[in-house]
């Protein structure tokens, strides 16, 4: 088989030799040599027919037969290099862009958590029954209902509690500044309930999760490997967070990254929740600030668990009367808390790849069965020379199995590249680190290679079938019309793409207007020129209040000296980043209301100067001033809306507001404009109480400039840093881009879907360029008749873009019938724009049209050119 040369001359000497014999016995017998040579070879049978026999025994006939069929589909391609070139690449992107997503949903939606039994691990969360809609079903847990939740759960699941959403300043030490990192809390069976084991060093344990216990941290590895250049010493040394020491007992391993649907996937450092938790949010049942995972004994499932931890909250409920305890329970599997808010986009993002795919496919069928017009005469003189269906057949599926697997090759590529793009610009993804290349996508693509090989070779295979033999070798003819056959099938398979494409553009213009809407919501203030960067006193040495509201107010005396700037403030979180807290409130001259329906407010805490420098107009009454300070902090300022949620109309100017503990009451002063906490989501009501005097540790500083805020970035870190060279400043960008970070997931998915889209739209166009194109070569005996018949050429160029227009008509109204469906997928994807928006519509079939228009009109135009003489004197 691998030795057929060597082989072939072994039994060529053979053979000699028997010849040989037999012509020494024959010339002994008494014949002549050349008689005796013939009958010998006669006696032999044929020398060549003994070999054929030979070949036919030895090695694997069929395997040799296909081997030879991939030599001839090479040769066949070497002989068309153009063809080739324009097949592999419409294959490559097609494959390609499949082969990324499905290695993305596999990997982050499909794949299993990489802790031990992780089918196993669950996510429990409170839910809120009363009469807040807004609220999500999935609601952090308070730390109250955690525990009898632990205790109620025993036998059934292992229970930990997590509050992934902290903060420390890492002080400066060895040269290297200082810096605000992500942390979380957990408690000490954390880690031993997913199955982490560290890369150096140990994890907590219930002895470090205590109040009195020694401080301990554990280092991500990123920190470890970034800050203490992956030092194996670092474990036992002491470091400083919030100016206190730490003792890090371990470093985390690279694969470790704990994230949820509510965050989580930047912590860099872990301590005991006991240890740093104020006793009070520990016994709290008002306070939801803690996610709970937590592992399934064997035999028990969540909807179990679920009941009777319902059972036990609505006692909680029934126990605590205030208005924020919530009565239910809810859950799911940890994947699916991970990847919920991925599921749709990622599964839209794959159909359309499979629309790609599929047009792709269409387009170089349609290019084969162009190929196979051209080779009608070729292939018809093979049969007639003894060819069988069945192999020429075999030999065209191997052809395009050569330019499925060159174009698989070229795809793999192309998906590799474009998952390590995704990989380093979508860090803030959860899971985004478990995608890789893998087994499992290596079978996929082999597959797809298959697939897209027999799609194609069997489609193009279709449109020579059904012909006798003389009808293909007179094609050419006067007699004949060529190949209407072939004409109608690649008609049809543009109609089909052209459908396709209408769907990809529909839901492509779809998301770019929803993301349009979105990226230029109003917020509420203006969003141009304005820079804002986070800064955290440590209470290690801030623990005054005095001294923390002097450090503030020296702070933006500073800042607001900085030349070049117009107006500085001081808010806890400016409005498009985050929620920042909340509390429940009541109108004290009002009558008491029944438990859930008492207003709940974001709160907010702000410096008098905030409102001017981000620009929420003043609309009754004052703002406070900088005299209402410490213990004079008894006055707020409410957005309009929470003024319309609170008082239906009743000026509020005077009246007095009670929080939910009754540990206060404020005077309302003034009444603001509302402003949205994020880009996406309607305006909440707000209250804004002194920021001096509200126990405040964590502040943004809000800068507007005339122009160019961005270049006063150094200088006020710089005052921070004349005024405590140990604070550092953290998420320093402007106001534009916080919201474009906000709106990061609406453009990239817009953003692929309409690249994804706009290669659809270029195959369409080159498939319809193809297809009149073809047809013009079919009907050139025609065009020149007609144009010697008195034909205008300008009627011709309308009869041919007419021919040519017609299926992308046909292929425009499939497609929107289609989207009608379609848009279905993606309408949880949308801001304030309609599944069925007329202008995206109206948008998308100009669009077709007159692309379809311009693809037809080079070979329409051709076709007009045409010269009758010559046309007709070349047949």
């Amino acid at each position: 088989m691998f030795s057929s040369r060597r082989a072939g001359d072994d039994i060529d000497a053979e053979l000699e030799s028997h010849v040989q014999m037999h012509i020494d016995d024959n010339v002994h017998a008494g014949m002549s040599p050349e008689q005796a040579r013939r009958q010998a070879l006669i006696r032999l049978g044929g020398l060549e027919q003994t070999r054929q026999a030979w070949r036919e025994r030895r090695g694997l006939p069929s395997l040799e037969s296909l081997l030879r069929d991939f030599r001839y589909g090479l040769r066949t391609l070497r002989r068309a290099p153009g063809f080739f070139l324009i097949a592999i690449l419409v294959t490559a992107l097609g494959i390609g862009a499949n082969v990324a997503l499905f290695t993305v949903v596999r990997s982050m939606l499909l794949k299993p958590l990489p802790w031990r039994d992780s089918n196993r691990l669950v996510a429990l969360y409170e839910r809120d029954e009363g009469n807040h809609p807004e609220y999500s079903p999935f609601l952090p847990v308070d730390a109250g209902s955690f525990f009898e939740w632990q205790r109620a759960a025993q036998g059934m699941a292992e229970m930990a509690m997590v509050s992934p959403w902290q903060n420390y300043n890492l002080s400066a030490e060895g040269g290297k500044l200082p810096e605000r990192i992500d942390a979380g809390w957990c408690s000490g069976n954390f880690f031993s309930l997913l199955g982490v084991q560290p890369m150096l060093g140990r994890t907590f344990t219930m002895v470090d999760d205590q109040p009195g216990a020694p401080a301990t941290v554990l280092l991500g590895y990123s920190l470890w490997k970034r800050r203490y250049g992956a030092d194996p010493g670092i474990v036992g040394k002491t470091i400083l967070l919030d100016s206190r020491p730490y003792t890090a007992i371990g470093v985390l391993p690279a694969s470790f990254v704990f994230t949820s649907n509510l965050g989580g996937n930047t912590i860099q450092v872990w301590t005991p929740v006991r240890h740093e938790a104020p006793p009070g949010l520990l016994t709290s049942y008002e306070d939801h600030e803690f996610l709970i995972p937590a592992r399934l004994m064997n035999g028990e499932s969540l909807p179990r668990l679920l009941d009777r931890l319902a059972a036990l909250q609505k006692q909680i409920e029934a126990a605590h009367s205030n208005p924020s305890v919530h009565g239910a329970v809810n859950g799911r599997s940890m994947l699916d808390d991970e990847v919920q808010d991925y599921k749709t986009p990622l599964y839209a993002l794959l159909a359309a790849t499979g629309c790609v795919l599929l047009i792709a496919c269409m387009n170089v069928a349609s290019l084969l069965v162009a190929r196979t017009a051209a080779r009608s005469r070729e292939l018809a003189i093979r049969t007639a020379l003894g060819g069988g269906r069945l192999r020429l057949l075999r030999e065209r599926m191997v052809e395009t199995l050569l330019l499925s697997a060159a174009g698989g090759a070229l795809g793999l590529f192309l998906a590799w590249a474009a998952l390590q793009w995704l990989v380093h610009t979508r860090t803030d993804m959860n899971r985004v680190e478990a995608i890789h290349v893998d087994g499992g996508v290596a079978a996929f693509t082999v597959s797809i290679i298959a697939l897209c090989a027999m799609f194609s070779g069997l489609t193009s295979a279709l449109g020579s079938g059904g012909k006798d033999i003389l009808a293909a070798l007179q094609e050419s003819s006067r007699a004949h019309s060529p190949g209407a056959s072939r004409a109608r099938l690649r008609r049809v398979l543009l109609v089909f793409e052209v459908g396709l494409t209408v769907v990809l553009l529909v839901g492509a213009g779809l998301l770019l207007k929803s993301y349009q809407r979105l990226r230029t919501s109003d917020i509420g203030v203006p969003v141009d020129n304005v820079l804002t960067m986070r800064i955290s006193l440590p209470e290690a040495r801030y623990k005054d209040p005095a001294r923390i509201v002097a450090f503030f107010e020296q702070l933006i005396a500073r800042v607001r000296a900085v030349p070049g700037v117009q107006a500085a403030g001081l808010v806890k979180t400016a409005p498009g980043e985050g929620w920042g807290g909340d509390d429940l409130m009541s109108v004290v001259e009002h009558p008491p209301l029944p438990r859930g329906q008492v207003p709940d407010l974001m709160i907010r805490g702000a410096d008098p100067g905030y409102f001017s420098a981000i620009g929420i107009p003043l609309l009754r009454g004052r703002i406070f001033t900088s005299d209402e300070r410490l213990a004079r902090a008894n006055v707020v300022v409410i957005s309009e809306g929470a003024a319309q949620l609170l008082f239906h109309g009743e000026d509020p100017i005077g009246k007095h507001l009670r929080n939910q503990s009754g540990e206060g009451t404020w005077q309302i002063v003034g009444v603001v404009g509302d402003t949205r906490w994020w880009v996406s989501l309607p305006p909440v009501a707000t209250l804004y109480w002194p920021i001096y005097g509200n126990d405040y540790s964590v502040a943004t500083i809000v800068v507007r400039a005339p122009h160019n805020v961005e270049s006063l970035a150094l200088p006020v870190q710089k005052v921070v840093g004349r005024l405590d060279p140990d604070l550092p400043v953290s998420d320093v960008m402007t106001l534009r881009d916080a919201i474009g970070k906000s709106t990061i997931d609406s453009q990239f998915d817009s953003v692929l879907v309409f690249a994804f889209a706009l290669i659809a739209l270029l195959l369409a166009a080159a498939g319809l360029y193809g297809v009149l194109a073809f047809l013009v070569t079919q009907r050139t005996t025609e065009i020149g008749i007609r144009i010697a018949l008195g034909a205008q050429r300008p009627q011709v160029l309308r009869l041919m873009l007419v021919d040519g227009i017609r299926p992308a008509l046909l292929g425009l109204g499939l497609g929107l019938l289609a989207s009608v469906g379609a848009v279905r997928l993606i309408r949880s994807m949308l801001y304030q724009t309609e599944p069925l928006d007329p202008a995206v519509l109206a948008t998308v079939a100009l669009t077709l049209l007159l692309v379809a228009a311009l693809a037809c009109l080079v070979p329409a135009w051709r076709a007009s050119r045409l010269d009758p003489v010559r046309t007709l004197r070349s047949e």
